[in-house]
């Protein structure tokens, strides 16, 4: 390696790592140099790279100690440089530490690791899922994209945060959107929601482009616009107008004394809606005798989807067919 091959390398390394590597060849010349002076007073250069640490670092333990002028003045100049690069050294690495947490919190460092999850947007609703995520596994990872956020303080929240706009290939390339398990794409309820959906789209586009199979969670505000995320990859839309609509509909007008958003808000919680297809041994079978044999194995069945119809609780005498699909309630474990 040639010697500008090696300065090529070197001024790329980090500045605290160059900075131990000059501190590291300094003390082995001065080490060097005391053991050359005096090989009776330091026997090995080992001895020698100990004694110029101890003294460059004004520890001084007194174990090893020049005896000729020239020998104490390689101490002095060792003390006038070595003890000054190793105070810079620490005072730089301190500074790089501050620095680089203050760039966690401003969303200018890049991910590393993967499998995680990708939160795009920050508000109240996404900050409960961060919350209720963590609750879950704490050892889930989870990237944050938002554009809007100037600071998110790394230390209050379970979250990396990258700043940026998501439909940027640089910023998904950031949050390592290649490695990613899932991604969350929450509307914005500032702007105007046909504008919200605009923006969603485009980063379902942007996801999608960067990796084929990541599973896309996008939330839509408008009916018309629903069709138009599908199309740009979403896997699943979430219409949460609709869903806060139903549930309205549902406060206003149920019978029963009882509080239906409590209740759902507490159900999703603790369970969660799979849909599978009918097992061949119920090929047939009235709806009640499916309960039984889902309740064996903890699951709840509630309802079957049939030619695009959705059938909540039917009767109890309803046959199954195999072109069935089955929607089941479960634990999350």
């Amino acid at each position: 390696m040639n010697l500008e091959s090696f300065k090529h390398i070197f001024y790329r390394m980090p500045v605290v790592v160059r900075l131990l590597l000059a501190v590291c060849v300094l003390m082995l010349l001065f080490g060097t140099i005391i053991h050359l002076i005096e090989p009776q007073q330091f026997p090995s250069v080992f001895d020698g790279v100990w004694w110029a640490f101890v003294t460059g670092a004004t520890v001084g333990y007194g174990d090893y100690v020049p005896l000729t002028i020239v020998g104490r003045v390689v101490g002095m100049l060792l003390i006038l440089s070595g003890g000054g690069m190793l105070t810079f050294y620490i005072t730089t690495l301190a500074a790089k530490t501050i620095n680089h947490e203050s760039d966690l919190s401003e969303g200018k460092v890049s991910f590393n690791g993967k499998d995680h999850i990708v939160i795009i947007g920050w508000n109240e609703r996404t900050k409960q899922l961060v919350e209720m995520i963590a609750d879950k596994d704490s050892n889930q990872e989870i990237v944050l994209i938002d554009r809007t956020l100037n600071e998110l303080p790394y230390r209050h929240y379970p979250v990396h945060f990258i700043h940026g706009d998501p439909s940027e290939d640089a910023v998904l390339v950031q949050a390592k959107i290649e490695e990613a398990e899932s991604v969350l794409i929450s509307s914005d309820v500032t702007i105007e929601e046909r504008k919200a959906d605009i923006n969603t789209i485009l980063a379902t586009i942007a996801v999608r482009g960067n990796n084929q199979d990541i599973q896309i969670n996008a939330e839509i505000l408008t009916i018309s616009q629903v069709e138009n995320a599908i199309r740009a990859g979403a896997d699943t839309v979430i219409s949460s107008n609709d869903f806060m609509s139903t549930l309205f509909y549902h406060e206003l007008f149920h019978k029963q004394n009882t509080p239906p958003f409590e209740t759902v808000l507490n159900l999703l919680k603790e369970q969660q809606f799979s849909h599978i297809k009918l097992p061949e041994e119920l090929d047939g079978s009235p709806f009640k005798e499916a309960v039984t044999f889902f309740l064996e194995n903890h699951e709840l069945l509630i309802g079957v989807i049939r030619d695009g119809d959705w059938m909540m609780n039917p009767s109890k005498e309803t046959s199954l067919s195999s072109e069935d699909t089955l929607i089941i309630l479960s634990d999350w474990g």
